[in-house]
């Protein structure tokens, strides 16, 4: 869908007054259509965490000592996770190649809720992060990998959600960095290492300096490690959990609350 096709769509009303909710779902639509025409570009994103699995995975299960299925319980839930953070952290760029375009500025002048940009955008999030993930799943099972149905279903709501917050993050930072493309990708890959290593996705933290396991605590994304991990091991009803959503909500409602504050004052 074209940013006109947007325009056209929100003023059909009779008066031609932007509906927050319509205008939301013609953004998620316009953002999931190049999706289904290439549907390569989902294929191609699950390289690196597949690279992680096949590579670092045998390292890991050398030098844990423990039988594979459950480093890989410990393990798969980690990548994961890192397949929603990186993922979310780079759509931003997205929203760059628009304002360079001049496409980002059609849009606003366009009768749709500028809430609706962000909040359609986060939504789409949600889709291949769930669909990457539930691959990724799956095509570790014959691995050894165990999976509890109820457990993997709810963990790929968590990933959702907090998929949705970051990714609004990472467009509140590209609207931030309107002409200035090399502020994004510092910012961003300055983040999202740190926020990778200080949550334990990839190495246990618990054997680690003190100052680490002070700076994971107050790392939302290390509480939704540990989320993943309870949940695709069958632990459900654990306090870990609930932290999890806690920080993955929380994410998403200041993710949403700092994107939609900065597309409607964005020009």
């Amino acid at each position: 869908m074209t940013t006109s096709s947007v325009a056209t769509s929100s003023a059909a009303t009779p008066t031609g007054a932007p509906n927050a909710a319509r205008d939301t779902w013609n953004i998620l639509v316009r953002e999931l259509r190049p999706l289904a025409r290439d549907p390569f570009s989902l294929i191609f994103s699950l390289l690196q965490p597949l690279v992680f699995l096949g590579l670092y995975g045998p390292l890991l299960v050398s030098s844990s000592g423990q039988p594979v299925g459950e480093t890989l319980s410990w393990f798969v839930p980690g990548i994961l996770v890192m397949i929603a953070l990186f993922a979310t952290a780079a759509t931003g760029s997205n929203l760059l190649f628009e304002m360079q375009t001049g496409s980002h500025e059609r849009t606003l002048v366009a009768p749709i809720a500028r809430s609706s940009l962000i909040l359609g955008r986060s939504l789409k999030e949600m889709a291949p992060i769930i669909v990457q993930a539930g691959v990724i799943a799956v095509a570790t099972i014959p691995f050894g990998f165990t999976v509890n149905l109820p457990g993997m279903l709810i963990g790929l709501v968590l990933l959702a959600i907090f998929g949705m917050g970051f990714g609004a993050l990472s467009y509140a930072l590209a609207l931030a960095s309107h002409g200035r493309d090399w502020l994004f990708w510092g910012v961003q890959q300055a983040a999202i290492f740190p926020l990778m290593i200080l949550s334990g996705m990839l190495l246990p933290l618990e054997t680690g300096p003190e100052w680490m396991r002070a700076v994971a605590a107050v790392n939302p994304v290390s509480y939704v490690v540990t989320a993943e991990r309870a949940l695709f091991a069958g632990d459900l009803a654990s306090a870990e959990v609930l932290w999890g959503f806690v920080a993955a909500i929380i994410l998403a409602v200041v993710g949403l609350a700092v994107g939609i504050r900065s597309v409607r004052r964005s020009k």
